[in-house]
């Protein structure tokens, strides 16, 4: 039987960084940078107006004030975006606007608050002090700077101060492309009527909602009878532009185990597992494509997912790690079976440091993983845990 570190090595192994690319700035926000990104230019691009107001000569107006008001005559009006090149000559001012390049010989911005507004004229009551309300060149970032390093998961500012930059394209990690593939002929489409023997589907909505949250695309395949052929049809479509296939059912030791007869001579390894939930698993490739096998109680997918996929599959893309892992004290007294590492669904109070067990530990009852923030790690060889004990805990959020 196979140990829990063991089955982790296998998977990560398994799931391999795709080679960076490079994609449009507006495509690329919660992707992570796979290059530094240098600045090609200064920002600002050009001294600009940080006010509405006149450009001038901070020297032309020495003592200005409401008491002795000093008048200049305005020679050019500069809206923001005019291009050509401008000069102030001296005793005269421009009527400027924010964002506006500030002209040539012009040493300060004087708001328009503090003028009377005029338009061939204007009348200052405020001597501005030199550089006052002027955003120099390259006062952000200068050219040749690293502004985003390799690494770094984009966010919004990120992404705008590229797009300032005049970058229309990034070189980062791209989100895995991951399709679900549920089997079982007893389920059916949530929304249907059932028949007797029919259960509702969970699983795909499960695994893609926790695909997504860890930051790759989910597609998820028709739900597939237990019917090897079909099986293998829907894989072969689906995983034809997948970069990683995960599946779930079909894997125990019965009959009618769809995915363990399709693809045990087709290049995946079926193994036991020590632990609880989660036993059967199987990993492998098919067609040059990652398969993973989870088994079909939904609470044995999802913390099979948890245990050895989220985190392989993040690093993949480049982001880090998502679950913090932590000890708590352990309010209740619980019992683990011999020999296998138990994953049991608890709820973790931070302001106490304390950790309950929530729910029976049986693989089949979401309920109790719905309301549950973490999950208990207990060990191999601990069948015994008295309320009060320290026990390792994995968030879930």
């Amino acid at each position: 039987m196979r140990s829990v570190a063991e089955h982790q090595q296998v998977v990560a192994e398994l799931i391999q960084a795709p080679v960076p690319v490079r994609i449009p700035v507006g495509a690329a926000e919660r992707l992570v940078l796979a290059a530094d990104v240098v600045a090609p230019l200064n920002l600002p691009v050009f001294d600009n107006s940080a006010m509405d107001g006149y450009a001038v000569r901070h020297e032309d107006l020495v003592g200005a004030s409401p008491a002795g008001p000093i008048t200049l005559p305005v020679t050019e009006d500069i809206p923001a975006g005019r291009t050509d090149e401008l000069t102030l000559n001296p005793g005269t001012a421009h009527r400027i606007m924010t964002g506006a390049p500030v002209p040539a010989g012009a040493s300060a911005v004087v708001p328009v608050e503090v003028t009377d507004g005029g338009t061939e004229t204007v009348t200052i009551t405020q001597e501005p002090a030199a550089g006052q309300h002027v955003r120099c060149a390259g006062e952000d970032v200068r050219a040749g700077d690293t502004v985003l390093t390799a690494g770094t998961r984009l966010n919004a500012p990120a992404l705008g101060l590229a797009a300032a930059l005049g970058l229309d394209e990034l070189t980062v990690h791209p989100r895995l492309r991951v399709v679900i593939a549920s089997t079982g002929s007893e389920l059916v489409p949530p929304g249907t009527p059932l028949r007797p023997g029919q259960i509702y589907e969970s699983n795909a909505v499960m695994l893609a909602a926790a695909v997504q949250e860890a930051g790759a695309d989910a597609v998820v395949a028709p739900t597939v009878a237990d019917d090897v052929e079909q099986f293998l049809a829907v894989l072969e479509e689906f995983g034809a532009q997948a970069d990683l296939v995960i599946t779930t059912g079909g894997v125990s030791a019965g009959a009618y185990e769809v995915v363990k007869d399709a693809l045990t001579d087709a290049g995946v390894r079926f193994v036991s597992v020590a632990m609880q939930p989660g036993k059967p698993q199987g990993a492998g490739h098919v067609n040059g494509v990652p398969v993973l096998t989870l088994p079909g109680n939904p609470v044995s997918a999802l913390v099979s997912f948890e245990v050895f996929i989220r985190e392989p599959l993040r690093a993949a893309m480049g982001l880090t790690p998502a679950r913090t892992r932590h000890e708590a004290v352990l309010t209740d007294a619980i019992s683990a079976p011999a020999g296998k590492r138990q994953f049991r669904r608890g709820y973790w109070a931070a302001d106490k440091g304390t950790v309950t067990a929530v729910g029976p530990p049986a693989s089949h009852h979401l309920r109790w993983l719905a309301v549950s923030n973490c999950l208990l790690d207990i060990p191999e060889d601990v069948t015994q845990l008295p309320a009060g004990t320290t026990v390792s805990v994995w968030n879930l959020s």
